[in-house]
């Protein structure tokens, strides 16, 4: 893989909302200043079961790793089994992004 532009990953990004039916607000691209300047982005995932963000990038500019990143929250999440159930659907479409 070679480096993504903010403008590539923003294409890729509405290609899969377009193909999954997604909202808007679930998959986002965040500015991310690249090295030397570069003009790169995070893609943004907003769970709602429970409510969370969580941003992907590649390991490093040529790997095909991408990381997950899940942003701290304040509270404890006490999820029941259909929570559970709908957050593993969402952990699951993230994943094929």
């Amino acid at each position: 893989m070679t480096f993504l532009s903010r403008g590539t990953i923003e294409q890729w990004v509405e290609e899969f909302r377009s193909s999954r039916r997604l909202s808007a607000t679930t998959v986002f691209v965040m500015r991310q200043d690249g090295a030397a300047g570069a003009n790169t982005g995070l893609v943004g995932v907003q769970l709602t079961h429970p409510s969370v963000t969580l941003y992907m990038e590649p390991e490093s500019p040529s790997s095909e790793t991408w990381l997950v990143t899940f942003e701290p929250r304040e509270m404890v999440a006490v999820l029941d089994a259909a929570s559970v159930a709908r957050l593993s659907a969402e952990l699951a479409t993230t994943s094929e992004l």
